[in-house]
């Protein structure tokens, strides 16, 4: 059980991993998968903690998922911002639209 477990949770790291490596020109599928990551190694912890019989990895979670919310909130704010700034959501400068 515990190894279908983790193959998921690997499995969702670099779906998240190859969201952000090859898709670099849009800040929100970065940003999405940079939170994928998050979740996906926050559910290791989870099962772990589970499987160990241990509250750490439960607590420890739950100080992963308040900085996942912080860094959603700033990484959206920065966003707003650069959609004021640019008119465009894209990372590259070359490829907005003027």
């Amino acid at each position: 059980m515990l190894l279908y477990q983790l193959s998921i949770n690997i499995f969702l790291f670099f779906i998240g991993l190859i969201g952000v490596t090859f898709n670099y020109n849009s800040i929100i599928t970065c940003l999405i998968g940079i939170e994928l990551m998050l979740l996906s190694s926050n559910l290791n912890f989870i099962f772990f903690s589970l499987y160990l019989n241990d509250l750490y990895g439960l607590v420890f979670s739950l100080f992963i998922l308040t900085i996942a919310a912080s860094e959603s909130a700033v990484g959206l704010a920065i966003l707003i911002l650069s959609y004021k700034i640019r008119n465009s959501l894209e990372i590259t400068e070359n490829s907005a639209k003027s």
